[in-house]
């Protein structure tokens, strides 16, 4: 790996991973939206190359793009949050998207495509998430992901690409977005607000956005054609434990109140990651405990680095 293209560049899976690699004096071109507000979480670096489109134009790329890259990275995706997930109409051209960027991929000279996925994939289950547990999406999002992640890799193989898929379970850590709920405890800790919760009997897998973008980073390298990846820790907890652990970084004399809101309509009440065949293909395994990653979060959002 020499040159690499992503998309989505300035997101936390996406912005980290390009800091690794430029650490590895890869080069990386950033696609990123015109004008956008999360440029700020790109690294300035000599190996990283930021370039303006929109998501819905990567097709008027071919034509100024070079033709040497050898790896894409696409995690540019619209509505991802709240009711667009089951906007059919957006979430349709999500996929319509992604068949783009692989054609963008070819004909930059990609030999590798690896798309960014989600366990909103697979719907309910009971039990650890691997390619292997039967698929059955819910939402426009995982409906939209899953299409997406089997499209591209039928288009790949018609162009000789290799196709690989990584499929997000949980993430958290620096850049993420504000209301997620490990972001927003950490803030709302911070200020010392009593925060309210669920019961917290959801068994989680929580990954560290570092580790999550390393992850990405070894599919692109070892990955093997048509696989899925499930992308975790490899280890869950009770998210109520996950919300103890939080309160007792950020501020240990804070009361918390568990049981205080009810559950979602539908709620997902498990989703822990067989990291396995990732481990096997890639190598992968996480570095950053939970605690030590909320210590890191908690720092970052406080302006103070690691």
């Amino acid at each position: 790996m020499k040159k690499v293209i992503v998309t989505g560049a300035t997101g936390m899976v996406g912005a980290s991973m390009i800091e690794q690699m430029a650490a590895d004096r890869i080069q990386v071109t950033a696609i990123i939206r015109p004008n956008s507000k999360k440029r700020k979480n790109l690294i300035e670096h000599p190996n990283v190359k930021v370039v303006e489109c929109d998501i819905n134009q990567l097709g008027s790329l071919k034509e100024t793009l070079e033709k040497d890259y050898d790896t894409f990275y696409h995690f540019a995706w619209d509505g991802t949050y709240g009711e667009s997930r089951n906007d059919a109409v957006l979430q349709e051209q999500n996929v319509r998207n992604t068949l783009e960027a692989v054609e963008l991929a070819y004909s930059s000279g990609c030999k590798v495509f690896v798309g960014a996925g989600s366990q909103a994939e697979f719907g309910f289950v009971e039990g650890e998430l691997s390619d292997k547990v039967p698929k059955n999406p819910v939402t426009g999002y995982g409906i939209a992901k899953y299409s997406a992640g089997r499209l591209s890799a039928v288009m790949c193989e018609r162009l000789g690409m290799r196709q690989s898929w990584g499929r997000i379970v949980s993430t958290y850590g620096p850049r993420d977005n504000s209301y997620t709920m490990v972001m927003s405890s950490i803030i709302g800790m911070l200020n010392g607000e009593r925060m309210s919760f669920t019961k917290g009997e959801q068994v989680w897998d929580y990954v560290y956005g570092e580790d999550c973008s390393r992850a990405f980073y070894l599919i692109g390298k070892h990955g093997r054609h048509g696989k899925a990846y499930t992308i975790g820790s490899g280890k869950s907890r009770l998210l109520k434990e996950y919300i103890a652990a939080i309160r007792d970084v950020v501020n240990p004399e804070l009361e918390i109140g568990l049981g205080e809101r009810d559950y979602y309509p539908n709620q997902v009440m498990q989703l822990t990651a067989d990291i396995s065949e990732l481990t096997a293909d890639t190598g992968f395994l996480p570095e950053i405990d939970f605690e030590e990653g909320i210590r890191r979060t908690a720092r970052w959002y406080k302006g103070e680095g690691r």
